[in-house]
């Protein structure tokens, strides 16, 4: 091969590698897009362990269509004392939360949503959390439910949410305790409200918590048979990038040593998004006492609802303590 030829083929190298990267990044863009912004109707896309061939074809170049979960429920679809609490934060979008007071002396338990959904998803937790003598506050998250905006950050700026509800809740409501319950995305709004925002519960729990950003999107890249590199890694960098986080530095891995209290970590054996292996890893970062309860039968939370008599057994002791 002549050097004029080299020199063309190295040339139309670097041409096709930059054009595999640029094409490689609108595609991130777009799905990094898609994944944090709810859509205003549509199906919503189906998880990658129920897609076929054609569906995963198709989720490649059109990225996820997440809507904004709502719901037709009112208050008294928890308890016929339950009632709305508008919150505002100073500079942030106003939170709809539902509360059900047992009384001052009762423990409060704040439950937070994961990823997509909204607060009355938790229903069936916080009727049994009711049913132990607890009161219980649900809240929406920015984006999702009765809450203002239109966006979801997977727990970055969730946790400030997070600090304005405990806020709200340790000046307003005035319990004896107050137990922060979380579930996926939920979990790693709670741990980074810890670290990050001065939020000091009594209690904690964590339901399918993830250990990375990086390593839960990655996981939804091998579940749907592709590798997470670096389709993960652009996603997360462009997700940040258009939200205003940095997705790298987003691990409740990193964020549970801030723990002060007792924290209680539920997790299901088969969970494609979130693997055992990632739950220990938060598990193994996090400051005594702490307690691991794994759910043989479950996935991706819904624990209550498979196996209450064990869920039940879990969380009590941390809900019902002096």
């Amino acid at each position: 091969m002549t050097t004029l030829r080299k020199r063309r083929f190295v040339l139309l190298l670097l041409l096709l590698t930059l054009a595999v990267f640029t094409l490689l990044n609108v595609l991130a863009y777009r799905h990094a897009h898609a994944m944090m912004h709810f859509s205003t109707g549509g199906e919503r896309t189906k998880r990658p362990e129920q897609m076929t061939f054609l569906d995963k074809a198709r989720l490649l170049v059109t990225g996820v269509n997440l809507p904004r979960p709502v719901t037709d429920l009112t208050p008294e679809a928890l308890d016929p004392a339950c009632r709305e609490i508008r919150i505002t934060p100073p500079g942030g979008p106003g939170l709809s939360t539902w509360y059900v007071d047992r009384g001052e002396s009762s423990p409060l338990v704040l439950m937070f949503h994961g990823y997509g959904a909204e607060k009355t998803c938790m229903l069936h937790e916080a009727r049994q959390f009711l049913a132990m003598g607890a009161s219980v506050l649900l809240a929406d998250f920015r984006g999702a439910g009765a809450s203002e905006g239109n966006m979801t950050t997977i727990g970055a700026l969730e946790a400030l949410d997070v600090a304005s509800v405990t806020e709200h809740a340790r000046t307003g409501l005035r319990h004896r305790r107050v137990v922060l319950f979380g579930q996926s995305m939920g979990a790693a709004a709670i741990l980074k409200a810890v670290r990050d925002h001065g939020v000091r519960p009594d209690a904690v729990i964590l339901e399918s918590v993830f250990d990375r950003m990086t390593r839960t999107v990655g996981n939804r890249f091998r579940t749907m048979g592709l590798p997470a590199f670096p389709s993960a890694h652009l996603l997360v960098f462009w997700a940040g990038r258009q939200c205003g986080f940095d997705g790298f530095a987003h691990n409740p891995e990193d964020y549970v040593a801030g723990l002060t209290c007792p924290v209680l970590f539920l997790h299901g054996r088969h969970d494609p998004r979130a693997t055992v292996a990632d739950a220990r890893r938060v598990f193994a970062a996090a400051p005594e006492p702490k307690h691991f309860v794994e759910f043989p039968e479950c996935a991706h939370g819904g624990f209550a609802a498979k196996d209450l008599p064990g869920w039940t057994a879990a969380v009590r002791p941390l809900v019902t303590r002096p």
